[in-house]
């Protein structure tokens, strides 16, 4: 059976895209594998890479800025875990992985048999852009897989 891997991230846009990958996969008959690279800690205190971002009755205490890897790993689970059960299907994979994120959801399609990623577009512009790049950019420059990317510039 085919694979379609959606990698997510905390942006408010994640429910989109898992939505719309969920429904790419099941139009094509694939199983889904939920993905979040846990990049470096400093990102996740800002309120904007929060967990509870994009996602209803997703709030509390728990999720809010953490401060060792056990927890950051411990909360993207309960992150994926959430996406899984807005999708209402209990079969998806979960994957949470560390490292570089292009190379890591490169690695990680290779590694599970994905027929096509699944991810979402910031549009980031001027400095941050130059700063950080894009990663779908990279991920579309550097897989030999297919990509079906979300814009998601306009989504709050």
């Amino acid at each position: 059976m085919k694979k379609i891997l959606i990698a997510l991230d905390y942006n408010p846009s994640a429910q989109k895209i898992a939505e719309a990958g969920y429904d790419l996969a099941k139009s094509m008959n694939a199983e889904v594998v939920l993905l979040h690279v846990m990049a470096e800690a400093i990102y996740y205190p800002a309120y904007e890479y929060s967990p509870i971002m994009g996602f209803n009755n997703f709030i509390g205490p728990e999720v809010l800025p953490q401060t060792t890897a056990d927890e950051l790993k411990k909360n993207a689970a309960k992150f994926l875990e959430k996406s899984k059960e807005l999708l209402q299907d209990t079969n998806i994979q979960t994957i949470i992985k560390e490292g570089e994120v292009p190379k890591t959801i490169i690695e990680t399609a290779t590694e599970t048999g994905a027929a096509i990623i699944v991810l979402g577009s910031h549009s980031r512009h001027g400095l941050d852009k130059i700063l950080t790049g894009s990663i779908a950019e990279k991920v579309l420059h550097h897989s030999a897989l297919p990509l079906f990317i979300i814009p998601t510039k306009d989504i709050a």
